[in-house]
Protein backbone atom coordinates (compact mmCIF):
# COMPACT_ATOMS: atom_id res chain seq x y z
CA UNK A 1 0.00 0.00 0.00
CA UNK A 2 1.31 3.54 -0.94
CA UNK A 3 1.25 5.86 1.53
CA UNK A 4 -0.03 8.91 1.63
CA UNK A 5 1.26 10.81 4.64
CA UNK A 6 5.09 9.66 5.63
CA UNK A 7 6.69 11.37 8.84
CA UNK A 8 10.10 10.07 8.69
CA UNK A 9 13.07 10.62 11.43
CA UNK A 10 11.01 13.79 13.08
CA UNK A 11 12.30 15.32 16.57
CA UNK A 12 11.03 17.97 18.10
CA UNK A 13 12.14 19.73 21.92
CA UNK A 14 10.24 22.17 23.42
CA UNK A 15 12.16 23.77 26.55
CA UNK A 16 14.49 20.88 26.70
CA UNK A 17 11.95 17.85 26.95
CA UNK A 18 12.13 15.89 23.61
CA UNK A 19 8.36 15.51 23.18
CA UNK A 20 8.87 13.50 19.71
CA UNK A 21 11.84 11.23 19.51
CA UNK A 22 12.89 10.27 16.01
CA UNK A 23 9.36 9.32 14.77
CA UNK A 24 8.50 7.18 11.50
CA UNK A 25 4.85 6.54 11.00
CA UNK A 26 2.87 6.23 7.52
CA UNK A 27 -0.83 5.74 6.63
CA UNK A 28 -1.93 4.52 3.47
CA UNK A 29 -4.68 6.80 0.99
CA UNK A 30 -7.41 5.11 2.85
CA UNK A 31 -7.08 3.59 5.66
CA UNK A 32 -8.76 3.99 9.54
CA UNK A 33 -5.58 4.31 11.98
CA UNK A 34 -6.04 4.64 15.75
CA UNK A 35 -2.85 6.10 17.91
CA UNK A 36 -3.12 5.31 21.42
CA UNK A 37 -0.61 6.35 24.42
CA UNK A 38 -0.50 7.67 27.84
CA UNK A 39 -0.27 11.35 28.22
CA UNK A 40 2.27 12.82 27.50
CA UNK A 41 3.57 10.65 24.46
CA UNK A 42 3.60 13.00 21.62
CA UNK A 43 -0.07 12.07 20.34
CA UNK A 44 -1.31 15.97 20.28
CA UNK A 45 2.68 17.50 19.15
CA UNK A 46 2.37 14.49 16.43
CA UNK A 47 -0.70 16.15 14.89
CA UNK A 48 0.70 19.78 15.79
CA UNK A 49 3.48 18.34 12.80
CA UNK A 50 1.51 17.32 10.42
CA UNK A 51 -1.17 20.50 10.56
CA UNK A 52 2.09 23.05 10.62
CA UNK A 53 1.26 24.02 14.13
CA UNK A 54 4.74 22.82 15.08
CA UNK A 55 8.17 22.78 13.31
CA UNK A 56 10.01 19.93 13.95
CA UNK A 57 13.77 20.17 14.70
CA UNK A 58 14.52 17.66 12.61
CA UNK A 59 12.94 14.66 10.24
CA UNK A 60 10.39 15.06 6.94
CA UNK A 61 6.70 14.73 6.43
CA UNK A 62 5.63 13.94 2.67
CA UNK A 63 2.03 13.63 1.41
CA UNK A 64 0.73 12.44 -1.50
CA UNK A 65 1.43 11.17 -4.30
CA UNK A 66 3.96 13.53 -5.41
CA UNK A 67 5.59 13.56 -1.44
CA UNK A 68 5.50 16.82 -1.02
CA UNK A 69 6.64 18.68 2.08
CA UNK A 70 4.44 19.33 4.38
CA UNK A 71 7.31 21.49 6.49
CA UNK A 72 7.37 23.93 3.68
CA UNK A 73 3.74 24.74 4.10
CA UNK A 74 1.78 26.67 6.52
CA UNK A 75 -1.19 25.58 8.07
CA UNK A 76 -3.67 27.18 5.26
CA UNK A 77 -1.87 25.66 2.32
CA UNK A 78 -1.59 22.19 4.57
CA UNK A 79 -5.36 22.17 4.11
CA UNK A 80 -5.82 23.12 1.35
CA UNK A 81 -3.46 20.32 0.06
CA UNK A 82 -6.03 18.04 1.52
CA UNK A 83 -5.24 17.67 5.43
CA UNK A 84 -8.57 18.26 8.07
CA UNK A 85 -7.91 18.22 11.68
CA UNK A 86 -10.89 18.27 13.68
CA UNK A 87 -10.10 19.12 17.78
CA UNK A 88 -11.67 17.41 20.59
CA UNK A 89 -14.07 20.75 21.37
CA UNK A 90 -16.23 21.04 18.49
CA UNK A 91 -15.71 24.72 17.13
CA UNK A 92 -19.52 25.42 15.38
CA UNK A 93 -20.79 28.83 14.57
CA UNK A 94 -23.94 28.24 17.11
CA UNK A 95 -26.02 30.73 16.31
CA UNK A 96 -26.30 29.94 12.66
CA UNK A 97 -28.25 27.22 11.35
CA UNK A 98 -26.16 23.51 10.26
CA UNK A 99 -27.36 24.33 6.78
CA UNK A 100 -25.40 28.12 7.14
CA UNK A 101 -22.35 26.46 9.15
CA UNK A 102 -21.77 23.89 6.05
CA UNK A 103 -22.76 26.73 3.45
CA UNK A 104 -19.91 28.61 5.09
CA UNK A 105 -17.42 25.96 4.84
CA UNK A 106 -17.58 24.69 1.52
CA UNK A 107 -14.51 24.67 -0.32
CA UNK A 108 -15.70 27.20 -2.85
CA UNK A 109 -13.08 29.84 -4.70
CA UNK A 110 -13.75 32.97 -3.24
CA UNK A 111 -11.53 35.28 -2.76
CA UNK A 112 -11.81 37.33 0.86
CA UNK A 113 -13.74 40.78 -1.35
CA UNK A 114 -15.66 38.74 -2.73
CA UNK A 115 -17.14 36.16 0.36
CA UNK A 116 -19.40 39.05 0.75
CA UNK A 117 -21.21 38.75 -2.15
CA UNK A 118 -21.42 34.65 -2.90
CA UNK A 119 -24.40 33.28 -2.73
CA UNK A 120 -24.55 29.16 -2.97
CA UNK A 121 -26.05 28.01 -6.11
CA UNK A 122 -28.15 24.75 -6.18
CA UNK A 123 -25.22 22.59 -6.86
CA UNK A 124 -24.36 23.98 -3.58
CA UNK A 125 -27.02 23.43 -1.51
CA UNK A 126 -27.12 19.72 -2.84
CA UNK A 127 -23.57 19.22 -1.77
CA UNK A 128 -24.58 20.30 2.07
CA UNK A 129 -27.38 18.37 2.06
CA UNK A 130 -25.55 15.62 0.84
CA UNK A 131 -22.83 16.10 4.03
CA UNK A 132 -25.53 16.22 6.20
CA UNK A 133 -26.95 12.86 5.55
CA UNK A 134 -23.17 11.67 5.53
CA UNK A 135 -22.89 12.28 9.37
CA UNK A 136 -26.53 11.76 10.22
CA UNK A 137 -28.03 15.44 10.80
CA UNK A 138 -29.69 15.61 7.15
CA UNK A 139 -33.00 16.35 9.71
CA UNK A 140 -31.76 19.14 11.45
CA UNK A 141 -30.13 21.23 8.59
CA UNK A 142 -32.40 24.45 10.22
CA UNK A 143 -31.84 24.00 13.25
CA UNK A 144 -29.33 26.02 15.36
CA UNK A 145 -26.42 24.50 15.78
CA UNK A 146 -26.64 25.55 19.77
CA UNK A 147 -29.55 23.77 20.08
CA UNK A 148 -27.33 20.37 18.46
CA UNK A 149 -26.27 17.99 21.03
CA UNK A 150 -22.44 17.60 22.06
CA UNK A 151 -21.94 14.65 19.48
CA UNK A 152 -24.39 15.90 16.95
CA UNK A 153 -22.13 19.22 17.46
CA UNK A 154 -19.34 17.13 16.47
CA UNK A 155 -20.86 15.21 13.59
CA UNK A 156 -21.22 18.45 12.00
CA UNK A 157 -17.79 19.75 12.53
CA UNK A 158 -16.45 16.56 10.71
CA UNK A 159 -19.39 17.49 7.98
CA UNK A 160 -17.29 21.30 7.77
CA UNK A 161 -14.09 19.64 7.18
CA UNK A 162 -15.48 17.28 5.07
CA UNK A 163 -16.78 19.65 2.91
CA UNK A 164 -13.05 20.55 2.56
CA UNK A 165 -12.70 18.04 0.95
CA UNK A 166 -9.44 16.32 3.07
CA UNK A 167 -7.99 13.55 2.03
CA UNK A 168 -6.37 13.12 5.41
CA UNK A 169 -8.88 13.59 8.58
CA UNK A 170 -7.13 13.57 12.14
CA UNK A 171 -9.69 13.21 14.50
CA UNK A 172 -9.08 14.18 18.35
CA UNK A 173 -10.87 12.01 21.45
CA UNK A 174 -14.50 12.50 19.11
CA UNK A 175 -15.87 9.65 21.92
CA UNK A 176 -15.24 11.90 24.58
CA UNK A 177 -18.69 13.15 26.09
CA UNK A 178 -20.90 11.22 24.06
CA UNK A 179 -23.56 9.20 25.25
CA UNK A 180 -23.89 5.44 23.66
CA UNK A 181 -25.92 6.08 21.18
CA UNK A 182 -23.78 8.53 19.69
CA UNK A 183 -20.61 7.26 20.36
CA UNK A 184 -22.01 3.98 18.26
CA UNK A 185 -23.03 6.28 15.33
CA UNK A 186 -19.92 7.85 15.07
CA UNK A 187 -17.85 4.45 14.99
CA UNK A 188 -20.09 3.56 11.75
CA UNK A 189 -19.04 7.18 10.59
CA UNK A 190 -15.38 7.18 11.02
CA UNK A 191 -15.24 3.47 9.59
CA UNK A 192 -17.53 4.59 6.47
CA UNK A 193 -14.99 7.86 6.20
CA UNK A 194 -12.16 5.60 6.09
CA UNK A 195 -13.02 3.91 2.64
CA UNK A 196 -12.70 6.99 0.53
CA UNK A 197 -10.17 8.74 2.78
CA UNK A 198 -7.36 8.77 5.26
CA UNK A 199 -8.77 8.88 8.74
CA UNK A 200 -6.36 8.95 12.29
CA UNK A 201 -7.99 9.01 15.17
CA UNK A 202 -6.87 10.34 18.21
CA UNK A 203 -8.33 8.26 21.51
CA UNK A 204 -7.99 7.21 25.17
CA UNK A 205 -11.19 4.97 25.38
CA UNK A 206 -10.06 1.22 24.73
CA UNK A 207 -13.70 0.14 24.15
CA UNK A 208 -14.18 2.84 21.18
CA UNK A 209 -10.92 2.03 19.89
CA UNK A 210 -12.22 -1.83 19.33
CA UNK A 211 -14.83 -0.77 17.81
CA UNK A 212 -13.09 0.69 15.20
CA UNK A 213 -11.35 -2.94 14.27
CA UNK A 214 -8.19 -1.05 12.79
CA UNK A 215 -4.82 -0.86 13.21
CA UNK A 216 -3.51 0.74 16.33
CA UNK A 217 -0.52 2.43 16.22
CA UNK A 218 1.20 3.00 20.25
CA UNK A 219 2.86 6.10 20.96
CA UNK A 220 5.49 6.58 24.23
CA UNK A 221 8.11 9.83 24.77
CA UNK A 222 7.22 11.00 21.51
CA UNK A 223 7.71 7.77 19.31
CA UNK A 224 6.06 4.14 18.54
CA UNK A 225 6.03 1.64 21.07
CA UNK A 226 4.10 -1.22 19.05
CA UNK A 227 1.93 -1.30 16.08
CA UNK A 228 -0.62 -3.80 14.66
CA UNK A 229 -4.33 -5.10 16.11
CA UNK A 230 -5.64 -3.88 19.40
CA UNK A 231 -5.62 -7.16 20.42
CA UNK A 232 -1.81 -7.35 19.41
CA UNK A 233 -0.46 -4.35 21.07
CA UNK A 234 -2.57 -4.69 24.40
CA UNK A 235 -0.36 -8.00 24.83
CA UNK A 236 2.90 -6.33 24.11
CA UNK A 237 4.61 -6.58 27.91
CA UNK A 238 5.78 -3.06 27.20
CA UNK A 239 2.49 -1.61 26.08
CA UNK A 240 1.50 -2.99 29.39
CA UNK A 241 3.85 -1.62 31.36
CA UNK A 242 3.80 1.66 30.29
CA UNK A 243 0.34 2.39 29.57
CA UNK A 244 -1.86 -0.11 30.13
CA UNK A 245 -0.78 -0.97 33.61
CA UNK A 246 -1.14 2.35 34.76
CA UNK A 247 -4.06 3.05 37.63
Amino acid sequence: MTALLEVSGVSVTFDGFRAINNLSFSIGDAELRAIIGPNGAGKTTFMDIVTGKTRPDQGSVTFGERSVSLLSMNEAQIAREGVGRKFQRPTVFEDQTVEANLILALKAPRSPWRVLLWKPQASDLDRVRALADEVGLADHLQRKSGELSHGQKQWLEIAMLLAQEPRLLLVDEPAAGMTPAEREQTTTLLVSLAKTRAVVVVEHDMEFVRRLKCRVTVLHEGSVLAEGSLDHVTRDPQVISVYLGRG
